[in-house]
Parts: structure tokens; C-alpha cells; sequence
């Protein structure tokens, strides 16, 4: 009898995070090396917000919390939910937990059986496939195209949907691509679900507010509210509010999945830290002024990175509408012998010479589902991001 279970067969590490730890560790070794793989932004937590998290600690906000959230968290995300999206949940209807992750295990745990299929664009974030699979489930990679920015048509979607299929899972913006879609984008997607009543809809949406341009968000059931009962709508105060370490992340939907989430949230780690969800209440309710100056930032950085992209021999960047992520191309440095006297066959070991012979950290596209790409995030300085691209230049130049 083997010790471990049989579910960690079905499951990789994290490319990010195995990225960012490589990074400190060249970094620790004395390496010259620039980090461009973390996805949380660089900026501080508010001080109104890190301020409510002070005052709940002096007024003694420091025991366990109800499993779904506190109150006032969950009456926040309601409010939230109506003011920006124009969805009408009542506070029963929400749930809190530590982080999305958390939010979309949950989701999987309480709903998929063996042979489940869940439809997931590609390229998708790197735990997706990995949270369903230790559920049970089967992950149904849909693949898109660098030509459609990384976005799925209605058709394509339509191909992936089966008799077992149980969950359409949908990110916009989009990690690692930064795809965004319009309303019109949406309705073509939600067109196709509306033919399929058993698939169940679950919308990540944690890069809501990191949108560019005139870019306008929407969220799939927002877009057809005959969706609303069969939709998990997933945020999170991670992005938008630079609180990553604070881990929360909530969800609305129909009560009967809320209450199976909080079933199983209450065997797992009970509620979210206290004092981590009376800093979102003051997140959510609190001055939004900071978010269109953030946005600004990142937008500028976006501009900065895809243009000097653009230059590096071999490398095909587009702009994405939202997110702080690029996902280039490097098709033309396929075959090509790095200095280090490697061929390059794959886009793994591109960033694996980039790593060694620049110092630049970046994560694969196969991590992704897609490739031969890279993910970058520009959630750092104009200053480290132009010294990267001027990096990558160089080794794409090198590369013969």
C-alpha cells in the first residue's frame, strides 16, 4: 500500500511560485537577478485599509469568525456586488476565504465526481487544471490564439462542452494573458451556455479593476442574468487593494453551493483571519481614489514592456486590455543556440537561458497550457522593467 495518496499523481507544483523561490534564491547566492514572475502588485496596502486592520485589533477583533465570513464582510460583498456589477445577492449568498484559491477549491470539492469535466480556456493560471484534478475531476483544455489576443470564441466552446461537463471555468482579465472581454465577447460565450443547462458557470474576476484604455468589464452573468442560477461569481481584494498577504478572497452564488462551501471550509480552516476581513470591509466600503492612480501606473508599464518586447529579435508582444501580465511570444528564438551553446527547443528553456546568461526571471508559456510563450509581470518599477527588456533584448540578439 503506497503512502501518499494517488492524487498527487495527478498533480505539478506551481511554475510561479517555483519561479519567484528560484529568483531569491539566485538572489540570496549573490546573482544579479530580476524577478518579473510574481503576480502581486508592488504597491503598499492603503493606510485607510491597513489602519481598519489596527483599529480591529485594538478593539479586540482577534477570535474565530464565522466560517462564511464576519457580517460585515459578507453585507460589503453584497453591496459590492450590486454597485459595480449590477447583481443582486443577499449577504447569505456570499462566502469569504482565505485567498480565490481557497473560494474555487471549495467550489470543485463540494460539486465534482469522478469523470466531471471542467472546460478551461488555455492559457489558463497554473492551478486550475491542479485544483481540479485533486478533486477528481478532468480538466478540458481549450486551446486560443495569439492572432485573437488569447481569447475564446463561442464556437470553440461550444466543440468543448460535453454530457460531463459540470463547470465552465472563465478568467477575464485573464492570467497569464491579460485578455479581457468586451460585453459583446461575453454575450457570444454566454449565448453558447445558455444551449448547455447543465454546465455550471465559475467566473474568476480578481483582476476586475485592472483594466485599461477604455476598456469596460463586465462579468458573464452580469451580461445574461439567466446564468444566475447555475454561477459562482469569485473576487477577491488581493489585486485591486495590493493585499496579497492578507489572503481573501469571496464568492456569490445560489445558496445551496454557498452553504456546501461552507461545509466544507468548516472541516477544513473555518473562517478567514478576523483581522484580515475587517481590513476588507474597510477595502470594499472605504475610498476607491486609489484604484484609477494604480491603474495608471500599471498601464504605463504595460506600454513600456510590450513596446521594448516588440524590439527583442524573435519576440512577438501584444497589448492586453487588463491584468499586469504580457505573454509574448518567443516562436522566433526556436531553434536558435543561446549563448550558453544550448539550442533552444521549447519555451522552457528559453527562460532557462534567459535566467542563466541575463538574470531575468520569467515563467514559461507550457506552464500556461500555451506555448512557445512567456508570462511577464510588469507589477514592479519602470526601472527594473526597462533594465529586464534591455536584458532580453541582448540575449535575443545573442541567440544565433
Amino acid at each position: 500500500m503506497a503512502f501518499l495518496a494517488d492524487a498527487l499523481s495527478r498533480v505539478k507544483p506551481s511554475a510561479t511560485i517555483a519561479v519567484s523561490q528560484k529568483a531569491r534564491e539566485l538572489k540570496a547566492s549573490g546573482r544579479d537577478v530580476i524577478g518579473l514572475g510574481a503576480g502581486e502588485p508592488d504597491f503598499d496596502t492603503p493606510d485607510n485599509i491597513k489602519k481598519a486592520a489596527i483599529d480591529a485589533i485594538n478593539r479586540g477583533e482577534t477570535k474565530y469568525t464565522p466560517v462564511s465570513g464576519i457580517p460585515e464582510l459578507r453585507e460589503a460583498i453584497s453591496k459590492k456586488f450590486k454597485r459595480e456589477n449590477n447583481l443582486d445577492y443577499t449577504a447569505a449568498q456570499t462566502i469569504v476565504g482565505t485567498g480565490g484559491k481557497q473560494i474555487l477549491f471549495n467550489a470543485f470539492m463540494a460539486t465534482i465526481n469522478a469523470g466531471d469535466e471542467v472546460v478551461i480556456p488555455a492559457p489558463y493560471w497554473v492551478s486550475y487544471p491542479e485544483m481540479v484534478s485533486i478533486c477528481g475531476g478532468t480538466p478540458v483544455f481549450v486551446a486560443t490564439a495569439q492572432e485573437n489576443n488569447f481569447k475564446l470564441t463561442a464556437e470553440d466552446l461550444d466543440k468543448a462542452i460535453t454530457p460531463k461537463t459540470k463547470w465552465f471555468l472563465f478568467n477575464s482579465p485573464s492570467n497569464p494573458s491579460g485578455a479581457a472581454y468586451s460585453h459583446a465577447e461575453l454575450k457570444a460565450l454566454t449565448d453558447v451556455l445558455l444551449k448547455h443547462p447543465h454546465v455550471w458557470v465559475l467566473t474568476d474576476d480578481m483582476y476586475e479593476h485592472l483594466t485599461y484604455g477604455d476598456f469596460k468589464f463586465a462579468t458573464p452573468v452580469e451580461v445574461e442574468p439567466k446564468l444566475y442560477d447555475r454561477t459562482l461569481t469569485m473576487n477577491g481584494v488581493s489585486k485591486a487593494y495590493a493585499m496579497t498577504g492578507w489572503r481573501i478572497g469571496y464568492a456569490a452564488g445560489p445558496l445551496a453551493l454557498i452553504k456546501a462551501m461552507d461545509m466544507i471550509q468548516g472541516q477544513q480552516t473555518s473562517g478567514a483571519c478576523s483581522i484580515a476581513q475587517w481590513a476588507a470591509v474597510e477595502a470594499l466600503n472605504g475610498t476607491q481614489d486609489f484604484i484609477p492612480e494604480n491603474k495608471k501606473i500599471f498601464e504605463g508599464r504595460r506600454d513600456l514592456v510590450v513596446s521594448m518586447l516588440n524590439q527583442a529579435k524573435g519576440i512577438s508582444c501584444p497589448s492586453p486590455e487588463g491584468a499586469f501580465y504580457v505573454y509574448p511570444s518567443c516562436k522566433g528564438l526556436i531553434g536558435k543556440t543561446a549563448p550558453t551553446g544550448k539550442v533552444i527547443e521549447t519555451d522552457e528553456d528559453f527562460v532557462s537561458e534567459l535566467l542563466e546568461s541575463e538574470g531575468v526571471a520569467v515563467v514559461h508559456g507550457s506552464a500556461f497550457g500555451l506555448g512557445p510563450n512567456f508570462r511577464i509581470s510588469y507589477a514592479t518599477s519602470e526601472a527594473l522593467l526597462e533594465e529586464a527588456c534591455k536584458r532580453i533584448q541582448r540575449f535575443c540578439a545573442a541567440c544565433k
